[in-house]
């Protein structure tokens, strides 16, 4: 069987060839509109069934081979990062004439592959997809079945696949050597589960970055999963350490917020006892007075550059595969705090 973006997928004529009759009837079948006899109607949608034909529900899209819809698949869709991503996307693919179908996996691996496989069945002409680790399953579903995938946020060793995502191991590079020189030298970081390759860029980074910049430091690095609730518990433990951090790296935002409710629910001042550095952006109309230091990711414009690559992508299968890496942006605020004063000592 042909694998690969340019697999062809069943078409019409192949059904009516199947069954024995004309496009049209078949046309009228899958479609239900104009009279077609029971038995020619039945032998139609044998041969549908036999081949895997996926109809679309519009004229237009039968005689193109097209559904007129993408999907996006997301690992948490209450992020703000997500949300706003969806939006680039959507801005970008409704200007072509598509619909965009939203999936939420929670970081479950089987669960994007029962997205995909579901949506390889429905037809749609590509997705847009945000694995929970590396979702080779995902991937190769939709490889196989001939329909374009962007892998998005997330870094991906396959390379036959789209990648637009950002530098997350710069950007953590970035707020660790701003903490270093700002005098720190006990940090905890508050990082994913191990194996998401965003998380992991993270710790990498903004460690390497306390190497260089602070030889000798102690990194201390907490995983748990990208949820206000761990990044709570996680900073709660961290501080009830004999030699708790002066500064804590939180690798996204709900984690940042919940190392800052833990924080005020124990008194610890912000940035006073202990500097609060996260990854990604809150957006304004969330928060009454911008706290936290961070650094951005372009989220409008992952979507928009996610979903133009796609486009381009069904319009011609055959295009070279990129790896689009786009910067993020430190943004210093309060909660980073300035220099110490006095370098504390390594515990």
């Amino acid at each position: 069987m042909e694998t690969g973006p340019g697999k062809s997928r069943v078409t019409i004529r192949e059904v009516a060839e199947r069954a024995g009759v004309g496009t049209m009837t078949v046309s009228r079948v899958v479609n239900r509109s104009g009279y077609v006899h029971r038995d020619t109607r039945e032998r139609v949608e044998a041969a549908v069934a036999a081949l895997g034909y996926l109809p679309n529900q519009h004229a237009r899209g039968l005689r193109s081979r097209r559904s007129g819809t993408i999907a996006l698949i997301v690992t948490d869709i209450t992020n703000p990062f997500f949300t706003t991503i969806a939006r680039g996307v959507e801005d970008t693919v409704s200007a072509a004439g598509q619909m965009v179908l939203l999936g939420n996996t929670d970081e479950v691996e089987e669960e994007e592959c029962r997205y995909m496989k579901m949506l390889v069945q429905k037809g749609v002409d590509g997705v847009i997809f945000v694995p929970a680790r590396r979702g080779e399953a995902a991937l190769e579903l939709a490889r196989s079945n001939g329909v374009p995938v962007v892998v998005l946020d997330r870094r991906s060793d396959a390379p036959d696949v789209d990648v637009v995502r950002c530098d997350s191991w710069g950007g953590a590079f970035e707020l660790g050597r701003l903490l270093c020189h700002n005098g720190h030298r006990r940090f905890t970081v508050l990082a994913g589960p191990t194996g998401i390759s965003t998380s992991d860029d993270r710790v990498e980074g903004f460690s390497r970055a306390v190497e260089e910049f602070s030889p000798g430091a102690r990194v201390s690095v907490r995983h748990g999963r990208f949820s206000v609730r761990d990044g709570s518990e996680l900073m709660g433990q961290a501080l009830e350490e004999a030699n708790p951090p002066t500064a804590v790296f939180a690798v996204n935002n709900f984690l940042a917020i919940g190392a800052l409710t833990a924080a005020r629910e124990r008194q610890v001042r912000v940035p006073g006892d202990v500097a609060l550095v996260g990854f990604d952006d809150l957006p304004a109309q969330l928060v009454t007075f911008p706290f936290l230091t961070v650094s951005a990711q372009p989220a409008y414009a992952m979507g928009v550059e996610a979903g133009t690559r796609l486009l381009r992508r069904i319009e011609d299968p055959s295009l070279p595969c990129e790896k689009i890496i786009l910067p993020t942006q430190m943004v210093v605020r309060e909660s980073s705090g300035g220099w110490l004063g006095s370098t504390p000592s390594p515990s």
